[in-house]
């Protein structure tokens, strides 16, 4: 059982749903320790007062906002806590919209909400059907950590789950980081739309996806452990220098099929219209131009 991390309520018009915050994500990564190579000893961090010279206790530190070089406002985590704002220990609820109409971008980190009293069962499970029954996502504010976010309420089973959301001014304009112009051609377009019908599936839990870094480390460590030899690197592939785009694409989808046990001849690719309408005008402009060297008429039958 996750431990919670915010106690507050949902604030729903007039409806208030006490809830929990609880963390809806492990993070499985392998850490790492920083060692003086020389004996192995531990190098740890220490918070030094830059004035006394030494190192403080926790219990000896506390939050300020410095005003000015010299000046230092201090801040309590009372004062913080008792911020003269709706959203300190409320998630508010400022409107429903269709969650296509929010950019993916924007959608950070997720946190699971769950009744924090037997009295807000009711009203957790009243939002919980209105907002699956709507097809439709809340957006909200709340205050953490010192700042006021935006975020979205969701329903995920029946579970509300609440995402962190980026302000708007918060992201950056992708413009600067556009290619140069180029023309694509419908064909193209086609083609690579052939090679996404073979990589497309109909739940992710198909991939079977997992993370091989992890894995990878992991036997590192257990060979080390153990005095064993490294496991090798695979030689990593040289990207192939595309010349053919077309050429490209058909190769990818016929890879993509054997993969995935599909016979990779059964649809024909897209082929380029240009080439295929401009061979009869080639024919016809042959055929006039041995017209007006010859100067005769074709014999009639």
């Amino acid at each position: 059982m996750p431990r919670a991390i915010w106690s507050g309520a949902i604030s729903f018009g007039l409806v208030t749903v006490p809830i929990q915050v609880a963390s809806a994500t492990e993070d499985h990564s392998i850490r790492f320790h920083q060692y003086h190579l020389e004996d192995m000893g531990r190098v740890r961090v220490r918070k030094v007062c830059e004035l006394e010279d030494r190192e403080v206790a926790q219990s000896e530190i506390g939050k300020g906002y410095q005003l000015t070089k010299e000046q230092v406002i201090p801040i309590s985590d009372e004062e913080l806590s008792n911020l003269p704002l709706p959203t300190a220990k409320a998630i508010e609820i400022e409107a429903f919209v269709p969650l296509e109409s929010i950019d993916a971008i924007r959608i950070g980190e997720g946190y699971y909400l769950q009744p924090a009293q037997p009295v807000a069962a009711k009203p957790y499970k009243l939002l919980v059907q209105a907002l699956g029954r709507s097809s439709k996502v809340a957006v909200v504010k709340y205050a953490w950590s010192g700042r006021e976010r935006l975020g979205l309420l969701r329903v995920r089973g029946d579970v509300l789950v609440l995402h962190a959301m980026h302000w708007p001014d918060e992201i950056r304009d992708p413009t600067e980081l556009l290619p140069p112009p180029v023309k694509v051609s419908d064909e193209e377009i086609d083609s690579a739309l052939a090679l996404m019908d073979t990589m497309t599936v109909d739940d992710l839990a198909e991939l079977g996806v997992r993370d091989e870094y992890t894995e990878a480390m992991a036997q590192i460590i257990q060979a080390k452990r153990e005095d064993r030899e490294l496991p090798e690197a695979p030689e990593p592939e040289q990207p192939a220098k595309v010349v053919d785009l077309m050429a490209a694409l058909q190769e990818s989808v016929q890879k993509a099929r054997a993969a995935r046990g599909e016979d990779a001849e059964v649809h024909e690719m897209p082929q380029p219209k240009k080439a295929a309408e401009k061979q009869p005008a080639r024919k016809t402009a042959a055929k006039e131009t041995t017209k007006k060297t010859t100067g005769r008429r074709p014999r009639s039958a």
